[in-house]
């Protein structure tokens, strides 16, 4: 398996972006995780509902809009990822200082796209 990614704001419903990155990071041989509002399952990959102390997140892919990322901060920051992608839509200035701060790169783009790029 590739580098561990997290998928935060994860859903089981299909026309969700963030259900389409899971569908694609597993097709192309990612390790994937995920944490969503409700519980469920995405291309065998199990949506937890509760801040889950993953080991080895090489990535977070974020699909919250910067209110409901705020909860999160302390938590991202914990998992100590290499990097925090943020799909259009999720752009947070405050969070991208937190971020800085302690020396996790952040990605200002779409998952869906690095990946079809061949640039995840």
């Amino acid at each position: 398996m590739k580098k561990k990614t997290l998928v935060l704001g994860a859903s089981t419903k299909e026309d969700r972006y963030s259900n389409k990155a899971i569908n694609r990071l597993i097709n192309y041989t990612y390790d994937v995780v995920a944490i969503g509002a409700r519980p469920g399952e995405v291309a065998g990959v199990e949506i937890d509902t509760t801040e889950v102390s993953y080991d080895g997140i090489d990535t977070v892919t974020m699909y919250l809009n910067p209110l409901r990322q705020e909860k999160y901060y302390d938590y991202i920051v914990g998992l100590n990822p290499k990097r925090v992608i943020f799909n259009p839509g999720t752009e947070n200035p405050e969070l991208y200082e937190i971020l800085k701060r302690a020396n996790i790169e952040i990605e200002i783009a779409c998952t869906l796209v690095l990946l079809s790029t061949d640039q995840y």
